[in-house]
């Protein structure tokens, strides 16, 4: 068994006994998951936002885990929570007026030589669903079919949608390795 089935297991357990009503599986179900939550929503929704849309995750969580059957990983089914409080968050947030500080991908951009604040800017510039997938099969490893499962769509669009995000970071990184050989004002 692989190490992350093992972590998959032991965190299902974990969710499993804290829904029985046991408060210390409860707390490492939470630590054994909070990383991966936190790093789900900030690919998602940014870093600035991901400490509270974390602790809105765990708070629906909590409420709907008397429901939770263990038919799938207690990670995905914490994931696809994480999800939904990310599109609750940005369905809310075009229903509100444009604030006048600059917003989290201006504060990206900011140049620095750093190839992580690249990838980041690379990250952010994505399409939001392929942007999501992406980060469920390449950063948190989990497969198309799992990641269809949380998405809510068909393993078929998770794999195109993997597949455009990954042609489109190779065309930022060769246009951003262009810029850099030649610079900025080269043309």
């Amino acid at each position: 068994m692989s190490e992350r089935a093992v972590s998959d297991a032991r965190i299902t357990a974990r969710a499993l006994e804290a829904r029985a009503g046991d408060r210390p599986a409860l707390g490492e179900f939470i630590r054994l998951t909070q990383s991966d939550v936190w790093r789900f929503i900030a690919h998602l929704a940014g870093r600035e936002m991901a400490d509270d849309l974390t602790q809105e995750t765990y708070l629906r969580a909590m409420d709907a885990l008397p429901q939770f059957r263990g038919e799938a990983t207690a990670r995905s089914w914490l994931l696809t929570i994480a999800r939904r409080v990310a599109a609750d968050h940005f369905r809310s947030q075009a229903t509100r007026p444009p604030e006048a500080s600059a917003d989290s991908a201006d504060r990206l951009t900011v140049p620095d030589a750093s190839t992580r604040v690249e990838l980041e800017r690379m990250l952010a510039s994505l399409d939001p669903v392929r942007r999501e997938a992406l980060v469920l099969t390449q950063v948190f490893g989990f497969s198309y079919a799992e990641a269809a499962g949380i998405a809510g769509v068909a393993v078929g669009t998770i794999r195109s949608r993997v597949a455009r995000a990954r042609a489109e970071l190779v065309d930022h990184w060769s246009d951003a390795t262009l810029i850099d050989r030649r610079g900025p004002l080269a043309g």
